[in-house]
């Protein structure tokens, strides 16, 4: 959907036409004077029914959302300069359509009229602080994004898809050792049908939950929890693999090379069990990668430990560079962790690279090391052999057990 011109028409020649008004479950009695006057000035009205029935009476034309509800941004942006309204619930720019709007309308055009979150609405019900909380959506997501925040002592504000979230939550926290963890289910918030019910985890058994509803988590993890660390260097056990696998020390140093910077995707060419795109991943929400690994079972494998690890949104491509390269959506950073001896990898995946992107090769053959030597001496760069030893068992005793050292070439496009 292609988003109004600002260059369109001049910056003073479209007056605000287009309404975005937050309605809480109070309907217009919470709204306030400028609000209802935006609703009732309006010819035309969006939203869901729940929206449209809290807003009642109305005047004007209703329309209901329709799915997907982008379908419905032809007609409003053809209704440009005319008064419109859209309803959402409480605050259209926390995780609502106010942001999606505001890609397609000139802000200018805009006039915003939000109503409390529900994150506030639920901090405001428990006493507890909102810049201390994490406000996180599991609406339209997979559930499995939810893993990465299961901290010990972390407060979650989880916007839920419908009734049966809360349940499904509670059974993926007590599988992962946080069973303990206390969860508030909060039911139609600011509305005479306004509901709070609280359970562990492990002991969950709430039924009949609203649809509209929000999960405040204290979380609590026991010795046997699964908390996702930090740091990247996640210990080689969490990552199903065979054998292909970037191990946690140079992982870690690989990941500290790359220099992830927010919001940056990542190529990882060979990715075998896809650790280091993961890893990626895991330093910030805003993170996006792709693993590509030319074997198909290592590439469902990959596909496994992104969920399990947390980051569900891993694109995962079946096939071999640079041939799988081609119509890739453009990397800031490439990490080539396999196939780096085959022909013409190195060279597309450079080729790729945009200005101050970063890439970073590990080899452990002396194929590979080759031709990262000659990569060094052409274009320069970082080039480092990093060893890691690790003490096994030698009869009753224990020695000293060393993996086979990685040559790593770390680059910038000038």
């Amino acid at each position: 959907m292609a988003a109004l011109s600002d260059a369109a028409e001049p910056l003073s020649s479209v007056a605000p036409w287009l309404a975005i008004v937050g309605i809480g479950e109070d309907g217009r009695d919470g709204l306030s004077p400028a609000a209802r006057a935006a609703l009732d000035g309006a010819r035309v009205v969006y939203g869901g029914r729940r929206h449209l029935a809290l807003a009642a009476p109305l005047d004007a034309e209703a329309r209901h959302w329709p799915s997907p509800i982008s379908d419905a941004y032809p007609g409003i942006l053809a209704r440009r300069g005319r008064p419109t309204c859209l309803l959402a619930t409480g605050d259209p720019f926390h995780f609502g359509i106010g942001a999606e709007i505001a890609r397609i309308v000139p802000a200018r055009e805009l006039r915003a009229f939000p109503q409390p979150s529900a994150f506030s609405l639920a901090c405001a019900r428990l006493g507890w602080p909102l810049a201390e909380c994490a406000c996180l959506t599991l609406h339209g997501r997979a559930l499995a994004g939810i893993v990465p925040h299961l901290q010990p002592g972390a407060r979650l504000l989880v916007l839920s898809w419908d009734g049966t979230t809360p349940a499904a939550l509670a059974a993926l926290m007590t599988e992962r050792g946080f069973g303990r963890s206390i969860l508030t289910v909060c039911e139609a918030m600011g509305g005479p049908r306004e509901a709070l019910r609280t359970a562990t985890a492990e002991d969950f058994a709430l039924r009949d939950i609203a649809a509209l509803n929000t999960i405040a988590v204290a979380v609590v993890g026991g010795p046997e929890a699964r908390t996702i660390s930090l740091a990247p260097g996640l210990d080689d056990a969490w990552f199903e693999n065979d054998g292909q696998l970037t191990k946690a020390e140079i992982r870690a140093v690989t990941l500290a090379a790359l220099h992830p910077r927010l919001g940056q995707r990542l190529w990882d060419i060979g990715a075998g069990a896809g650790s280091v795109g993961i890893e990626w991943m895991l330093r910030h929400p805003a993170m996006r990668a792709v693993a590509i690994e030319a074997d198909a079972a290592r590439a469902g494998r990959i596909a496994r430990n992104a969920g399990t690890l947390g980051v569900p949104a891993l694109a995962v491509v079946q096939g071999a560079a640079p041939g799988a390269l081609a119509g890739l959506p453009a990397p800031d950073a490439i990490f080539v962790g396999g196939g780096l001896s085959a022909p013409g990898v190195l060279p597309s995946a450079l080729a790729h690279l945009p200005p101050g992107g970063r890439l970073v090769a590990n080899a452990v053959t002396l194929e590979g090391e080759a031709v990262l030597l000659a990569a060094f001496s052409e274009r320069g760069g970082v080039l480092r052999r990093l060893s890691v030893a690790r003490a096994d068992p030698v009869g009753g005793l224990h020695g000293w057990r060393a993996a086979m050292p990685v040559t790593q070439w770390a680059w910038t496009r000038p």
